[in-house]
């Protein structure tokens, strides 16, 4: 699966290579961007999450992508489909990363919005979730301007047993 999987006026979607590993960690290291995580990764950690989403494309059809900026032709983000465990449901988790530099541009709907519309036009999904922590309020209004509504929230053991909601879409 080398070519891109979507592409939108502004953004390029398509899958990681291995030479991806340093303009992520430029991202998901970067502080303000992974605010809401339990931590920004390492170095180690990007080469880890580059290398599950290329075995869940094997896997699964689908994973997580690399969010390229035409314009700048430049990696700017992380959006993509994972097959997870969420509160004790297997679920496909809607998952979205922009760099903080590009924040409040639309780039994180535009680009989860490609991807939604993948997962149910070309992979056949019916229901699609994302969850954020109960105060990640950016990722909140892109999850409502996707048509998603709050299902409930839980306490998640992956994000420091953080409250976190559940919102989900199904079609």
């Amino acid at each position: 699966m080398l070519h891109d999987i979507v592409e939108t006026t502004r953004l390029r979607i398509r899958p990681y290579r291995e030479d991806d590993s340093n303009a992520l960690l430029q991202i998901l290291g970067d502080p303000t961007t992974m605010a809401f995580w339990p931590a920004p990764f390492t170095e180690h950690e990007t080469q880890i999450w580059i290398h599950r989403s290329i075995h869940s494309y094997q896997e699964h059809g689908f994973g997580r992508w690399a969010v390229i900026l035409k314009e700048e032709d430049r990696l700017i983000g992380d959006v993509g489909i994972l097959k997870s465990v969420i509160d004790g449901n297997v679920e496909h988790d809607l998952g979205y990363i922009i760099d903080a530099k590009y924040w409040r541009q639309g780039y994180a709907v535009e680009a989860a919005r490609s991807c939604m519309n993948y997962g149910i036009q070309e992979l056949g999904l019916t229901r699609l979730c994302a969850n954020m922590p109960y105060h990640h309020h950016g990722s909140i209004r892109t999850a409502e301007r996707l048509g998603m509504r709050r299902e409930k929230e839980f306490h998640n053991p992956r994000n420091r047993e953080m409250l976190t909601y559940l919102y989900s879409i199904q079609v």
